[in-house]
């Protein structure tokens, strides 16, 4: 799995920072370290990055998250002090947003660039197209369910958001961490918006629909295991995460 090393001027925001990530993995959590407030203070400390690099020398990579330039500029100084030897890239995302994006893609297993990709990305959930979203239409709703007939390799099912914030940070990273147990790509759009298809396995990209309750999505896999996959999202949808009021 994917290690992380969060490099911070402040230690209790690093720790934050992560204890805000894991709180979005469910399983297994990826290795982290933290690495800031270089001599019990405010500051970094290259020596302290370096060392929490190659405590991370099982890991099958490192991803390190910086809060400021001069951090970036430590963690740089950092590799040259190291002893490890496994892939490292410095995250040019955003410190919490990445963190929690790429912390969550690791957890599922995925590679190095594809964290990496997650953490960079991170503020695209932000940042909402030119001209905002498209207004749903008032009249004539998109039906509740749609579904098609499944085949071993390809299935689609288009169901509404019951739970009362749609797909925001928690369901995601539950959706994220399920679409990493099937043998299968797994797409997400809104039907009512008209935004996606996204990859289920990126935090970053679920976020960026905007999804709200009573939205129509529509969840599309390919793969062997597809019929499956199709199956596990459906439930999740009708459980409303887990959200829904008794």
């Amino acid at each position: 799995m994917i290690g992380f090393v969060v490099v911070s001027h402040s230690e209790p925001l690093a720790e934050a920072a992560v204890d805000l990530a894991l709180q979005m993995v469910h399983g297994e959590q990826p290795p982290v370290k933290i690495a800031a407030g270089a001599a019990g203070g405010f500051g970094t400390d290259a020596a302290a990055i370096a060392g929490a690099i190659d405590a991370l020398a099982d890991s099958e990579g490192v991803v390190i998250l910086t809060d400021l330039g001069s951090a970036t500029l430590s963690s740089e100084l950092a590799l040259e002090l190291r002893e490890s030897s496994q892939p490292v890239r410095i995250s040019t995302g955003p410190f919490v947003e990445g963190a929690t994006a790429g912390i969550v893609r690791a957890a599922t297993g995925g590679t190095l660039e594809e964290v990496v990709t997650d953490a960079d990305s991170a503020l695209r959930a932000k940042q909402p197209d030119a001209g905002g979203a498209p207004t749903a239409p008032a009249a004539d709703p998109a039906p509740e369910q749609k579904d098609t007939a499944p085949s071993a390799e390809h299935a689609v099912i288009e169901r509404a958001l019951l739970n009362p914030m749609g797909i925001h940070s928690r369901p995601a990273a539950v959706l994220v961490k399920e679409a990493g147990r099937f043998d299968a790509t797994i797409e997400i759009s809104d039907v009512t918006t008209g935004k996606g298809p996204v990859k289920a396995k990126s935090m970053v990209g679920m976020l960026s629909l905007g999804t709200a309750k009573d939205h129509v999505v529509r969840v599309e896999a390919t793969g062997p295991d597809a019929a499956d996959a199709v199956a596990a999202f459906d439930a999740l949808i009708l459980e409303g995460f887990g959200e829904l009021d008794d």
